[in-house]
């Protein structure tokens, strides 16, 4: 039934909340590949910065060595993940996308659905409701009204953020 399973990962322990349910269903499911996908900022030069354009090599150098180092944090966090779930037998790919120009996550998960033949998307949900939800945004929420494809979210017990901060 379910080929590929894409599970969008923040590096949050509330994110990691998912691995339990996509063990079992990766197991049980016979899924062929488990794609973790972390999404990541792309570097941008200060606001107060004139001109793009004018980026001394120096401020240029610094943005392109701190995106490399991002991108590197999010390889070493899915290779951990990665190494759990293949621990237990399921064929892991990772993936690190970069966010350009404010797209939203939503829709870098949406379109690498679309375009790599995902079957299922899992991914967690804080649990907010109301206009906690409407004010901080979900990308959960935006996902599982966009996708063409089934969404499973997870809001397991202990991992609930409370309703007021």
């Amino acid at each position: 039934m379910y080929q590929t399973i894409l599970a969008p990962l923040d590096g949050s322990k509330l994110a990691e909340c998912t691995l339990e349910h996509i063990k079992e269903l990766a197991t049980g499911c016979r899924v062929a590949r488990v794609v973790l996908l972390a999404v990541v900022e792309s570097v941008q030069p200060p606001s107060w910065w004139p001109d793009e354009q004018d980026l001394s090599s120096g401020l240029s150098a610094a943005l392109t060595k701190r995106e490399a180092q991002i991108q590197d944090r999010a390889e070493v966090y899915l290779a951990g993940i990665a190494r759990e779930l293949k621990q237990a037998g399921i064929e892991v790919q990772i993936v690190v996308a970069k966010q350009i120009e404010n797209q939203p996550v939503a829709s870098i998960i949406l379109e690498y659905s679309q375009t790599n033949k995902v079957d299922l998307i899992i991914m967690s949900t804080h649990g907010r409701s109301g206009i906690s939800r409407w004010s901080f945004g979900s990308v959960a929420d935006r996902v599982l009204r966009h996708s063409a494809i089934p969404v499973l979210t997870v809001a397991p017990k202990g991992c609930h953020l409370p309703l007021s901060s």
